[in-house]
């Protein structure tokens, strides 16, 4: 479960319609004192989306007072866009800091790379797909598909970066750390034909010249 900690009621409501969409619950507080009392219930929380200007107090304080003992991984989600204060709340140990105005879509992408690091969301839904982190499987209409340990762990940089372009660049450098072997654009083209053929779906898209890109709001 996420608890987003945001005293602007549309923004909260928009982002827990997008989140739940894309597979995570949501709890909403929107003070200080209500994410307080949240915790008292709740301490074992999967991520934190944390606004920094709240009606009662100081989000930097509530983080480093209530949040950081508990060792929730949070990421800042605030207007508050000074150099200094990205600094500050990194430096205290946020996961990520992110200034309003914001995309959706990359504010999912941050989160869906958190949550693969921290093995807290090892279930990942997209269409009939479910790619299961833990087992390093990946299931359709939950019949297990035969990848390669290459095929998977190309699979799975991508949907670390969801809604995000992975560069040919960085999926050359991939594969060089796991095979050891040198290969180019072509054998890439090869790889993401033949993954595409076994999930038999769409999500992934072509970005020319560039990369490649799992889409799951097609």
């Amino acid at each position: 479960m996420i608890l987003l900690i945001e005293d602007n009621e549309m923004i909260a409501k928009g982002l827990k319609y997008s989140l739940e969409n894309n597979n995570y619950p949501v709890v909403i507080a929107s003070t200080c004192q209500s994410a307080q009392s949240f915790f008292k219930t709740n301490p074992k929380l999967a991520l934190i989306i944390l606004d920094i200007t709240l009606p009662d107090g100081d989000g930097f304080t509530l983080f480093n007072e209530t949040i950081k003992p508990l060792g929730i991984p949070t990421i800042i989600l605030t207007a508050k866009d000074e150099e200094d204060d990205i600094v500050k709340g990194l430096n205290m140990g946020a996961e990520d800091y992110l200034t309003k105005p914001f995309s959706t879509k990359e504010l999912l992408a941050r989160i869906n790379k958190i949550m693969l690091r921290t093995n807290k969301h090892s279930l990942m839904q997209i269409k009939d797909l479910t790619f299961d982190w833990d087992k390093m499987v990946v299931l359709k209409n939950d019949e297990k598909i035969a990848f390669t340990a290459l095929e998977i762990k190309l699979l799975q940089l991508l949907l670390m970066n969801v809604n995000k372009v992975v560069t040919r660049g960085k999926i050359l450098d991939t594969i060089w750390d796991i095979t050891g072997n040198d290969v180019d654009d072509h054998t890439i083209t090869v790889y993401f034909k033949r993954i595409r053929a076994k999930l038999d779906t769409d999500i992934i898209k072509t970005i020319k010249g560039i990369g490649y890109e799992i889409d799951d709001e097609k």
